[in-house]
């Protein structure tokens, strides 16, 4: 490695397998298409296509899928050194179904437990990860042990002054309560700068879904930047220097499901371009639309030229 990494995400990968058909149950879908696909995954890829130096820390099963989510990476110009292999565990998959514009009902299949869950505190690069411009870690990274110590060593091997950001990312079939995952999510908190994450995710890390309130809170435990996506209200951004709200950007959506990580994605070039809190959000919102308006997650990220068209456009 020539120098610090921009971005390292650490986090969950698998496979998405999503129907070519558009508001079809699972049970009838006739043909799908396997892409790259898990919160890290995506978010990784849409960092590589603002043209940064983006690694994954992650596992994948010793598979044809683990082989296939390699080949992913490293065409769309991640970094996979750190993704490494785990024996007696498949490569997850991840299906869901389409029906525009609001309902994408999703299913994992994660057991008997996924590799992304398997990533050792021994095993990290902690001097990678402190030299990153940015570490982005998720909220499911501390569902289960040895992640769940892994993910705090790398947050806690950071200086304060570093971008540290936490995906809040909850899912609720990975943990055994939203007491139990806000227990931990506390625990994170203190060593991460900024965090993102919608109503629903802020309402499991500290209590509330009054957006203010939310943001607060969470700059309270320790961020200096809280951001909290409110669906068709839009997103706010509370840093030091005060608040500010965005409006969504107007899409007609196709499949909404990887709009929070291009958003992710997008959220980390402004933070490394050195933007205003509300240009960078103006900018991550065009991305998560122009994903929502496109079938798959990883292959739909967009490159800044497309996020600066889009605009440009309005």
């Amino acid at each position: 490695m020539d120098g610090a990494f921009d971005v390292i995400a650490m986090g969950r990968l698998g496979v998405d397998i999503y129907p070519q058909q558009i508001g079809v149950g699972l049970a009838d879908v006739e043909t799908f298409a396997k892409y790259l696909g898990g919160t890290a995954g995506n978010v990784a890829v849409a960092v590589a296509r603002h043209g940064h130096d983006v690694a994954l820390v992650s596992r994948t099963g010793e598979d044809p899928f683990g082989e296939y989510l390699h080949r992913a990476l490293r065409d769309f110009g991640v970094d996979d050194r750190y993704v490494t292999g785990v024996p007696d565990l498949p490569t997850p998959v991840t299906f869901c179904e389409i029906f525009p514009p609001d309902d994408f009902p999703i299913y994992f299949y994660r057991l008997p437990k996924a590799p992304d869950l398997v990533i050792h505190e021994h095993e990290l690069d902690l001097d990678a990860i402190r030299a990153a411009r940015i570490l982005w870690v998720t909220v499911t990274g501390l569902c289960e042990e040895p992640s769940r110590s892994a993910t705090l060593a790398a947050v806690r091997a950071r200086s304060p002054e570093s971008l540290t950001v936490l995906d809040l990312d909850y899912r609720p079939m990975f943990w055994p309560s939203r007491v139990d995952a806000r227990r931990w999510v506390l625990e994170a908190l203190p060593h991460v700068s900024v965090t993102v994450g919608n109503l629903d995710e802020c309402a499991t890390a500290v209590g509330t879904r009054v957006p203010a309130d939310a943001a607060k809170a969470l700059r309270d435990k320790g961020g200096r930047l809280a951001i909290v996506k409110q669906g068709p209200d839009g997103v706010l951004a509370v840093d030091d220097t005060g608040a500010v709200e965005v409006p969504p950007h107007p899409v007609e959506v196709v499949n909404g499901l990887g709009a929070g990580d291009a958003f992710g994605g997008a959220l980390c070039h402004g933070l490394l371009s050195g933007w205003s809190t509300v240009d960078t959000m103006r900018f991550a919102n065009a991305a998560g639309a122009i994903v929502a308006s496109r079938l798959s997650c990883s292959a739909a990220m967009p490159t800044s030229e497309e996020v600066e068209a889009v605009l440009d456009a309005v």
